[in-house]
């Protein structure tokens, strides 16, 4: 299990990237990111806070550190940091290293200035998963599903105690993330509507449906839908379509990165796996460049498959949840038969049953899949 002494799945390439460029560490707040940060040789001496305020006036007057590692944690606050850090990088001594660590997508984050582009990597950090705490039976599964993967529920180990933390984590995130890094005025509703989404998880998200449910404008809702999925509270997939299939094109789904918020544990489930591929996604694209993305499928007809990884464009893996054992999914049948070379599965949370059809649908508990991600 992933603790003070067992570094996080991002130590190594956080080390070999700092090498040869600034790194930037993004992920949701009280994911781990400070820790991580700290692991690193002489990290204390370098660590800087925008939100404490004695760190806040040495990074403003100038006064960092010495040695040859800089850590500035939650500095995009900062309104002119793109400014700031570009300076640093390019006046930084010989062998200098900096880290950047932040709850923002940091890089969507760009409040003028000149662009870093080509002076940084990107890590996305996100919560424990299946492979990451070496995770191999059901049991195991279910605790994970009802703790959830941030470090302090899950190592907590109370269900009880994981409830008050997810709803002070998503008070916190409206009332200090949101007011710091977005323009939102109307916080009451915005609370009301994190609260309506997670019984919508699954099912494409209406953003018509929204507004009416909250009686505020759809650009009110579009704008705080972007705001949580630039803070990783949530994320959105966006239907695969492609010219043999007749697919839906613009209707996406969401998911939670606290997947203990949503109600019903088939959904529940769904949103774990999601957050499982999600995070295999991101660290392919972050350490190796990957073309990947995560994408569900759903045609006019009202076949639906949960989830498809595509690379290239190609879909490389189809995978249905089912909560226990099923028969294979009619969708995913079709889906394999129209993209035979991808990959495909039906996990389930509670089942037992493991084979493959001879049509090349692989039926396994997840814990099967799960665990070769990371």
């Amino acid at each position: 299990m992933p603790g003070p002494r067992q570094p996080r799945y991002l130590a190594a390439a956080l080390r070999r990237d700092l090498a040869r460029k600034m790194v930037f560490v993004a992920g949701p707040r009280q994911v781990g990111k400070t820790t991580l940060a700290l692991g690193l040789p002489g990290a204390r001496a370098a660590y800087l806070n925008w939100d404490i305020a004695t760190h806040r006036d040495r990074i403003l007057r100038g006064e960092l550190p010495p040695g040859a590692l800089w850590i500035f944690d939650e500095i995009h606050k900062y309104r002119r940091w793109r400014n700031y850090l570009k300076g640093l990088y390019d006046g930084r001594p010989r062998g200098q290293r900096i880290l950047v660590t932040g709850s923002g997508r940091l890089d969507l984050y760009r409040y003028g200035g000149d662009s870093l582009q080509g002076r940084y990597h990107l890590l996305r950090l996100h919560p424990f998963s299946v492979a990451e705490l070496g995770i191999s039976r059901p049991a195991q599964l279910h605790d994970l599903l009802q703790l959830g993967g941030f470090p302090e529920p899950f190592l907590g180990g109370s269900k009880t105690q994981a409830r008050r933390w997810s709803r002070e984590y998503r008070s916190q995130l409206v009332r200090e993330e949101i007011v710091a890094l977005e323009r939102i005025q109307d916080l009451g509703h915005l609370e009301l509507m994190m609260l309506r989404l997670p019984e919508l998880v699954g099912s494409p998200l209406s953003m018509n449906a929204l507004r009416e449910d909250l009686q505020v404008s759809h650009k009110a809702v579009v704008s705080w839908i972007g705001a949580l999925e630039r803070l990783f509270a949530l994320f959105r997939l966006a239907p695969f379509g492609a010219p043999r299939i007749r697919a839906v094109k613009k209707a996406q789904k969401h998911y939670h990165l606290d997947w203990t918020v949503v109600p019903g544990e088939a959904a529940r489930f769904e949103n774990l796996v999601a957050c499982h591929l999600l995070k295999w996604t991101h660290f392919e694209q972050d350490t190796q460049g990957r073309d990947l993305d995560l994408r569900y499928f759903r045609d006019i007809e009202g076949r639906e498959v949960d989830f498809v990884l595509v690379e290239d464009r190609h879909p490389r893996l189809l995978v249905e949840c089912k909560w226990g054992d099923a028969e294979v999914d009619p969708s995913l049948r079709y889906l394999k038969a129209r993209f035979p070379e991808a990959e495909a599965w039906q996990i389930s949370a509670t089942g037992s049953k493991d084979y493959q059809t001879p049509d090349g649908v692989r039926v396994a508990p997840a814990v099967k899949l799960l665990a070769t991600l990371v």
